[in-house]
């Protein structure tokens, strides 16, 4: 799918009576048209989500778009991502509000990945906030009072392992779990497969009216979007499969082969949801390799692949 941009960066787009998105001026490959900040409630307190890269001129289109008598009262943070994430402090310093996440960069990482780490295991530099740190960790289930809905937390590991998406009423706020112009990067360690999945069927059990992405437009189809995303990434398992059934190989060799026409500058990006891939099959027993998993490592089937 291409990416949406159908508002302007800088510009307030009112998606419904209570809810208003702003654009950040970020666009790129990884990005697509920018992120977006979204504003929940209207009239008195308002919660800010993903307040977005730190850009002085999008802090202060946030803090415009704002009526005399609203209030900021929280600023969510779906995960430490920069572009997510960068503009949390300072808008919270001017807007005299506090910053809630599940927790920093690192937090919520799996045994599987924690293991990896340990054993020298390091991100393919996606932009990890390392110095982001919340003023206060929200958990799973917790509930926010906002506009006489409740805006509630939805721990979502997989593209990070602290990752949140927020639900406001039947309106989901995805982070960069679900996007419907693009399939999110999964780059272990901060990245997990296995968790990604997890969360997109735990996703996948309620009724969505309509699903707000970090990145592109909103999409009404949730329930199709997300089986359309968890069938995506069961057919790329299968094409790692099927490929390592031809020759042993590593994540670079296998993102040649699979990613076809795939520009150079993304390519790096491919080979990362290889890894991950490669990851979570190693640890379903379905591969095998002689080291600790990571970018160079060989991988072969094993019986059960």
């Amino acid at each position: 799918m291409k990416a949406g941009n159908t508002v302007q960066a800088g510009v307030v787009d009112w998606i419904t009576d209570d809810i208003r998105r702003i654009l950040a001026p970020n666009p790129s490959p990884m990005t697509g048209p920018g992120t977006n900040t979204y504003i929940l409630g209207r009239g008195t307190d308002v919660i800010v989500v993903d307040p977005g890269p730190e850009d002085p001129s999008h802090i202060a289109v946030i803090l415009a778009a704002l009526a005399p008598a609203e209030r900021v009262t929280a600023i969510v943070v779906t995960h430490a991502h920069k572009d997510h994430s960068a503009a949390a402090r300072p808008l919270a310093a001017l807007a005299s509000a506090p910053v809630l996440a599940f927790g920093d960069a690192a937090s919520g990482r799996s045994p599987v990945m924690a293991r990896l780490v340990a054993g020298g295991l390091a991100g393919g530099g996606e932009g990890a906030h390392h110095a982001f740190r919340p003023d206060r960790c929200v958990a799973d289930g917790a509930v926010l009072p906002c506009a006489g809905k409740g805006l509630r937390i939805l721990h979502t590991p997989g593209h990070m392992g602290g990752h949140i998406c927020v639900a406001f009423g039947d309106v989901l706020l995805s982070g960069d779990h679900a996007m419907g112009w693009a399939s999110s990067l999964i780059s272990p360690p901060d990245g997990d497969m296995g968790a990604y999945m997890a969360s997109l069927y735990r996703l996948m059990e309620e009724r969505w009216r309509l699903m707000l992405p970090g990145h592109g437009d909103p999409v009404c189809d949730v329930a199709g979007r997300l089986q359309a995303l968890a069938d995506h990434r069961r057919a790329r398992e299968a094409e790692v499969l099927a490929a390592l059934r031809t020759r042993p190989a590593n994540a670079a060799t296998l993102a040649r082969s699979i990613y076809h026409g795939t520009p150079a500058a993304l390519l790096p990006a491919a080979q990362r949801n290889v890894l991950a891939h490669l990851i979570d099959l190693e640890h379903r027993n379905l591969l095998a390799c002689t080291d600790l998993p990571g970018p160079d490592t060989i991988f072969t089937p094993t019986d059960a692949g």
